[in-house]
């Protein structure tokens, strides 16, 4: 008997629908696998034959033949464990053969015990069953909260095959999943809050207008100034994630592997922080089978590189081009995919090696050419890229051990990043254009968007050619004052915008000059 059941694989961070077919002949027993599989499909042959078996079930000594199509797209992983062995039951009616099936995707790896463990990728599988017109998906009970995120189906939980077979006979039905799609990130920053840095009230302003615009910022600074410690608190100052922006987010955690159980969406913006040991590989993504690096598992949050020249120059240099485009394609002799990095790059870096360059009551120990090799590991085209360049100044035993009377709280400064933002929106939609950041925005937005006086124009020409500003510098100068404008609810860009927005940007020829 022939019987065709359905999955769903795994390419990237998108999903595409498995029609799994089994034939079952009563010839001499057999059991053959087909459909481009790879090494952890093919031994699903021994994973469901004993689970089929401690189920309470006897396996069917037949000859089986399973093919996965398309069977010129390589299938990968251990979910398709229980479509398998549901279609096997389905052709020799250990399933009656009027059970409806057409209409559901299975998802799921099988132990041996015939219980059900979780899979990586079940949000984005989960949402390519729905777009193929699916109505059900059963998957692990513990991926279950996770695959209810998705809207226009029905998510079934299913914790053994025992199960299954009861639900689907009817006996012991299972009530499908249902989540809260809302988004709330109300106790996630819980200890991480801006009131708790002491002093830095100009770095503060800086990370302030990065987060309102989606900036990319540099901190310098000789060590236990609180540059890690801002950074770690940017996060809690950008605006709360959309439902849309917890959806996409959510996958690419999910494809890595690094959603946490029971969860069905990522409610806060990511923070990754890599150590500069890593690997280009690993920051950008890559590997036989393309998985997101850092740069993807940062959309839509922080990215995070503290002591910056620390890292590999190619490291550092292979974000040059997912600054600008927003995302990363990775090509292989298996396909291309493209990963979303829509993220704040934030660095960290000291002055010199011993880190006291230029410090008022410490002595640097570096020659000057030691400083020079220190700094020539940041390449300039990006340091071009970083919109806000800030030092951090040393902080006197007043300003550690005292109250600060003008420290804000996360929320207070949260509270005007988000009216920032929703000022910029309300801009572009006026003018039937997508919402997007300000440091997004593309030659024809600054055109359109960033007017400026006669005043903040005259500014702007001098600081370009006294700072030997390029024309991408220029570009992000004028993004950076159209963020300050939106703070002060400005739609033209004055002259004391420009003026912030040179200000936050000049430590790079300071220093490299």
């Amino acid at each position: 008997m022939l019987s065709t059941v359905y999955s769903a694989g795994l390419f990237g961070i998108d999903g595409f629908p498995v029609t799994v077919e089994v034939d079952a002949r009563p010839n001499l027993p057999s059991f053959e696998l087909v459909g481009l599989p790879d090494m952890a499909v093919k031994e699903a042959k021994e994973r469901v034959r004993t689970a089929c078996e401690n189920s309470g079930l006897r396996f069917p000594e037949t000859s089986l033949m399973v093919n996965l199509a398309p069977a010129d797209r390589r299938k990968e992983g251990s979910g398709f464990d229980l479509a398998i062995l549901t279609g096997i039951l389905h052709a020799v009616g250990a399933i009656h053969r009027d059970t409806k099936l057409d209409d559901s995707c299975f998802i799921g790896e099988l132990s041996l015990s015939g219980k059900l463990r979780g899979v990586r990728g079940v949000l984005c599988m989960c949402a390519a069953a729905r777009d193929a017109g699916f109505r059900k998906v059963y998957v692990p009970i513990e991926n279950a909260a996770e695959a209810a995120a998705v809207r226009g189906v029905e998510v079934y939980g299913i914790e053994s095959m025992s199960a299954l077979l009861d639900h689907l006979s009817g006996r012991k039905p299972i009530i499908p999943m249902t989540t809260d799609e809302t988004v709330t990130d109300t106790e996630a920053y819980a200890g991480l809050d801006f009131a708790d840095v002491r002093g830095q009230a100009m770095a503060k302003r800086a990370l302030e207008i990065a987060a309102a615009g989606g900036h990319n910022v540099l901190l310098i600074g000789p060590p236990g100034t609180g540059k890690s410690m801002l950074a770690k608190r940017l996060p809690s100052i950008l605006p709360p994630l959309t439902f849309e922006e917890a959806l996409v987010t959510t996958k690419i955690h999910s494809v890595s592997g690094i959603l946490p159980d029971g969860h069905s969406l990522v409610v806060r913006r990511p923070f990754r922080s890599p150590h500069h040991t890593m690997s280009a590989v690993s920051l950008v993504g890559g590997g036989a089978n393309p998985t997101p690096g850092e740069i993807s598992l940062a959309h839509n949050g922080v990215l995070f590189l503290d002591e910056l020249p620390e890292f590999p120059k190619q490291v550092t240099d292979a974000l040059r081009q997912p600054l600008e485009d927003l995302q990363v394609t990775i090509t292989r002799a298996s396909g291309r995919v493209t990963f979303p990095s829509a993220f704040m790059l934030v660095a960290a870096m000291n002055p010199c090696r011993c880190g006291y360059f230029g410090h008022p009551n410490r002595k640097c120990t570096c020659r000057a050419g030691d400083v020079s090799r220190y700094l020539s590991n940041v390449s300039g085209p990006m340091l071009d890229r970083m919109d806000i360049q800030i030092e951090l100044p040393s902080l006197s035993f007043d300003e550690i051990s005292g109250e600060d009377p003008h420290a804000e709280s996360s929320a207070a400064i949260r509270a005007r990043v988000t009216k920032a933002r929703a000022f910029a929106r309300a801009r572009m939609e006026a003018d039937g254009a997508a919402p997007r950041c300000n440091a997004q925005l593309d030659p024809a937005g600054i055109h359109r968007y960033c007017r400026t006086t006669d005043g903040a124009i005259t500014l702007l020409k001098q600081a370009y050619e006294r700072l030997g500003l390029s024309a991408r510098g220029h570009d992000r100068i004028l993004r950076v004052a159209r963020t300050i404008a939106d703070l002060d609810a400005s739609d033209i860009i004055r002259e004391e915008h420009i003026a912030q927005a040179i200000q936050l940007r000049s430590l790079d020829r300071k220093y490299w000059h």
